[in-house]
């Protein structure tokens, strides 16, 4: 039987380090599905227009034309995964067509047991940098475990692109929490994201779109209000740097916490 998308009504909080402070909780709405399945409910499409829909070509690879599952499949194959795997992709639905995405998540598993993850950031002046996350021989991923790599890609223009992110998964059946810490000496931000999954319903969207209008457009409307928020309180503005030229890059070290 084909199992319909998770949809994870959730939250996700920052907090920045550092001699100027902020900090703020949203809800937000994610979606986890088989990347090469196309059911759910009226309301929900795969690569086509709807209410809630996930769209192959904002996902995997080069912005705004990604090859989806095909790439993140070449990726985890690159990265040196060599046995059976399923993937799945954690992301943020278009809503009526509009789509951002600060963070998507590829998720790699074998049977129940997480074993990879690509993070695929996204920044609002169009650049985009995956970061891939594992532990030695793929090994399961715990919530214990923390995977660190180099901060490579400019993100917010009040932070430096230098530091390492330290992330943080934990996939259960019945739920999703993921914290990545950036830091930066004494700077720095915490992000997490939280929610508990649930076939999606078209019951569910509308109750969605109710809680949170406008779906993605809300969740970049929210980053200029925080980004002047930090203006205001003095926060110095770095210009957007020169992106990386590599698509992906690996986690620098692991270690169990």
């Amino acid at each position: 039987m084909t199992r319909w998308p998770d949809h994870i009504a959730g939250y996700t909080t920052h907090a920045r380090r550092g001699e100027i402070s902020n900090a703020f909780r949203y809800g937000v709405d994610f979606v986890l599905l088989d990347p090469e399945q196309n059911a759910g409910p009226a309301l929900f499409s795969r690569n086509r227009f709807n209410l809630f829909a996930v769209h192959d070509r904002h996902h995997g690879g080069e912005r705004g034309n990604g090859a989806g599952v095909i790439w993140a499949i070449e990726q985890f194959r690159k990265a040196g995964l060599n046995r059976p795997f399923s993937v799945h992709l954690l992301t943020q639905p278009t809503c009526l067509g509009y789509q951002f995405n600060p963070v998507s998540f590829w998720l790699a598993q074998d049977g129940d047991a997480l074993i990879a993850v690509i993070a695929e950031t996204n920044n609002t002046f169009g650049d985009r940098h995956s970061y891939m996350c594992h532990l030695p021989g793929f090994a399961a991923i715990s919530a214990a475990d923390t995977i660190t790599a180099v901060k490579l890609m400019h993100v917010s223009p009040f932070q430096d692109v230098e530091g390492t992110y330290r992330f943080n998964f934990l996939v259960d059946s019945d739920r999703i929490s993921i914290r990545i810490a950036h830091e930066n000496g004494d700077q720095g931000v915490i992000a997490t994201l939280m929610g508990a999954r649930k076939p999606i319903t078209s019951t569910s969207i509308l109750a969605a779109l109710a809680r949170r209008p406008f779906g993605a457009l809300r969740t970049i409307s929210l980053i200029y209000w925080q980004a002047l928020k930090l203006k205001l309180k003095g926060a110095s503005y770095r210009p957007n740097p020169t992106p990386p030229e590599q698509e992906t890059s690996a986690c620098s070290m692991s270690a169990n916490v």
